[in-house]
């Protein structure tokens, strides 16, 4: 018996075969991701669209003299129909609607003119003046800093604007020295405070995506572990680790019966890594967390999920599997899931995603239970609704694939070596 000639690496790299599969994988790949990334970054004044952010008019004073509203209503509506805030959807709310939308996430700030603002104003042509007229921006920082410090943009310059128009009028109509016209010209004042406060352990609203991060994660990468400590197990797949190669014998077992164990093994582990997850970002770390026992099942929950449709796309696609998982709930899952990047900021494309990528969905629930009370119309309740239809999904789709295989007598197939030359 004499063993094959080992090759070389230099003639094997001349056979252009080898290079065809990675090289158009690796390059599609880079190009994809690249273009995903980016392409939902680098102009988010550009491509808003409908961010919504409220008015609060307070003011009750009179309108001034030869004009049929106060000066408040008349900020409101020049606010509201300006073409300088074309992506913005403007509210138009209470005081007490605008602290509920800011403590559900559903503005992400809010231009809020003062009871007396009219009156204010008109006292600054008088000598009874005191103080500045003042227009308050509350911003809201668990909607993310980016997304918090857009809308706060926006707010600023409307309220600069209106200064500045009111403005016109005061010196227009008065005969103060130049000074006081000086002042005239850009009479308010404008202040910026949160309008929903979080914690100092929240990384300025980053928290909420990295956690989910986590999570996606933990999902991922746990399931793809089992998958392969399954297949090597069963002696589906070899193990080589270093210089050691070992192949176990080849377990007789159906693809379904496969799915169902590592399925099993992938909720099972998924305890664990949800509890570590846990300990590691909140007592060790000191997260700031609200709902811990809720905030748990969650991320249980969540991660199972994820894990679960990992193992229903492997088991659909075996090796090209992870490609294909890697895509769906990590590569286009992370621009569209509105956590660094607000949805409304992005092109139309992310916002298409994001209406059933896992990370979005999984964002929002994350951030509800960590900003804003775990309340359900804060995106819990769409959370909660999204995992579950995932869960069922990831079922229906890993049996199905898997049922039809095995009754079109599609084995999985065991590699074995070329028999040696006598």
């Amino acid at each position: 018996m004499t063993s094959a000639t080992p090759q070389r690496a230099g003639a094997l790299l001349r056979h252009a075969r080898l290079w065809l599969v990675p090289t158009v994988l690796s390059g599609l790949v880079a190009l994809v991701l690249s273009l995903l990334y980016m392409g939902g970054i680098l102009d988010p004044n550009g491509n808003l669209d409908r961010l919504p952010v409220a008015v609060v008019n307070e003011d009750q004073g009179r309108p001034p003299p030869g004009q049929e509203e106060n000066l408040g209503a008349q900020i409101t509506a020049a606010v509201t129909g300006s073409e300088a805030t074309e992506g913005v959807r403007w509210k138009v709310l209470t005081r007490a609607e605008a602290e509920d939308e800011l403590a559900s996430g559903k503005v992400f700030g809010a231009l809020v003119v003062p009871r007396d603002f009219t009156a204010s104003v008109s006292a600054l042509t008088t000598p009874g003046a005191t103080a500045r007229p003042t227009l308050t921006v509350l911003t809201n920082p668990g909607m993310g800093s980016l997304g918090s410090s857009l809308a706060a943009q926006i707010n600023q310059t409307a309220a600069r604007g209106a200064s500045q128009k009111i403005g016109e009028q005061l010196t227009a109509a008065s005969r103060a020295d130049a000074t006081t016209r000086a002042l005239l010209a850009d009479p308010v004042t404008v202040t910026t405070r949160p309008g929903h406060p979080i914690g100092r352990h929240s990384g300025l609203g980053l928290s909420a995506f990295y956690y989910t991060l986590l999570l996606v994660l933990s999902g991922f990468i746990g399931a793809n572990l089992v998958n392969t400590g399954v297949d090597t197990a069963l002696g589906y797949a070899d193990s080589e680790i270093g210089p050691w190669h070992t192949r176990r014998p080849t377990v007789p077992i159906t693809r379904t019966q496969t799915l169902v164990l590592k399925m099993v093994m992938t909720a099972g582990i998924s305890l664990l890594t949800t509890s570590l997850l846990m300990v590691a970002t909140i007592a060790i770390l000191g997260m700031d967390s609200a709902h811990e026992p809720l905030l748990w099942i969650f991320s249980y929950c969540a991660t199972v999920a994820v894990g679960l449709g990992v193992q229903a796309i492997n088991a659909a696609f075996g090796g090209i599997g992870q490609l294909v998982s890697m895509f769906v709930f990590i590569a286009l899952a992370l621009p569209s899931s509105g956590a660094t990047v607000p949805l409304e900021a992005t092109p139309g494309f992310y916002r298409f995603l994001g209406a059933f990528e896992p990370m979005r969905q999984l964002t929002d629930g994350v951030r509800a239970i960590l900003y804003f009370d775990a309340r359900t119309d804060a995106g819990l309740g769409r959370a909660w609704a999204m995992v579950a239809i995932g869960f069922v999904g990831a079922l229906v789709f890993g049996f199905a694939m898997t049922r039809y295989y095995d009754r079109k007598g599609l084995a999985r197939l065991t590699p074995q070596p070329e028999p040696e030359r006598a």
